[in-house]
Parts: C-alpha cells; structure tokens; sequence
C-alpha cells in the first residue's frame, strides 16, 4: 500500500505531466496557426504573378471585405469573437498585399517578373486560399488559450524567428516581416 508521501509524488508527477502534454498541444497549434499564415504569404507570389499577367491593382477591396466577411461569420459558428476574426484576417490581407506589393516593385525595377506560367487567380488561387482561411479559422479556435495568455505576443515572436531560421532558403526577411505583420493581431489577451 502507498504511503501519503508517494501518493503525493505521483499526483505531483501526474499534474506536471498533464500540464506539460497541454502546454504541448497549445504549442502545436500555434505552430499550425504560424504555419497556415507562412502559407498564405507563398500564395501570395502567385497572386503577384497573376496580377502582373493581368495588369490588376494590389489593392481590391471587394474581395477583401468577401474574405474578412466570410471569416467573421464562419469564426462566429465556432465561438470566436467576430472583432478579433475581423482584424486577424484583416492583418493576414495586409500582410499578403506587403509581400504582393514588394514583389510588384522588384519586378518593375528589373523590368520582368520571374519566368513562370500563366497563373489563374479566380479559379486556382482562390479556391487555394479559401482552404487556408478555413484552415485558419479552425486554428484559432483550437489556439484560443495560448492566444489569449500574457505571454502570446512574445511565443509568437519567438515563433517566427524560429519559423523563418529554419525555412531560410524558401522563407525571404520580405516574407518573415509580412509573417510578423499577418500574425500582429493574432494574441487576444492584454498588451504587455
């Protein structure tokens, strides 16, 4: 029969190991969150290139209030706040118009965009980054505690450092800023 000093190591034992296995998950998906968001900035070379081919402006407001639109409303069937949906995915546009708008401009210096295929934003893309946002939806429901702790503006700094270190060949300092900037309203608690 155990004594009151084992029992109390292994219900010690046992919290510590429930905690860590927690802490493990949350962390798992705010990676996840990072990673999606990472996503969404490569997609965005393609909608450069598209709007490159076509001549389109950056800037298109109407498919950003359709983005922001559907997200808020789907964030709402999961729970979430519709103003910090609204402004995470808002922050996740800017971010891709950062990188679309960089990549505009270097190829306008150099003259040419990189060699490449026609691209097909409506059909392809879209429907691309329509499957991220969804993606991006279910993260936030799942990171909702880790978002809202004291400590969520500086995990995900140390994210993305440690995010844009080990993706350094395919992940430019272009796409890391615009990765600080996609996931700048991502914390829900208070401000340090």
């Amino acid at each position: 029969m155990p004594t009151n000093k084992q029992k109390m190591i292994f219900l010690v034992v046992s919290i510590y190991a429930a905690t860590s296995t927690y802490a493990q998950v949350e962390s798992v998906h705010l990676q996840e969150l990072m990673g999606l968001s990472a996503r969404r900035l490569v997609i965005a070379e393609q909608v450069a290139l598209a709007k490159w081919d076509n001549g389109t402006p950056v800037e298109d407001v109407s498919r950003e209030d359709h983005v922001i639109g559907s997200a808020t409303k789907a964030g709402q069937s999961r729970g979430l706040d519709p103003a910090s949906v609204s402004n995470f995915f808002r922050a996740q546009i800017e971010a891709n118009k950062l990188v679309q708008y960089s990549l505009l401009a270097e190829w306008r210096r150099e003259g040419r965009a990189p060699g490449h295929t026609p691209v097909d934003l409506a059909g392809t893309i879209r429907a691309e980054l329509d499957e991220v946002d969804k993606a991006l939806i279910a993260e936030l429901e799942e990171s909702k505690v880790i978002r809202g702790r004291a400590s969520c503006r500086t995990d995900i700094a140390k994210a993305v450092g440690k995010y844009a270190s080990a993706h350094r060949k395919q992940f430019s300092s272009l796409k890391a800023i615009a990765l600080d900037r996609a996931l700048a309203t991502a914390c829900v608690g208070p401000l340090p």
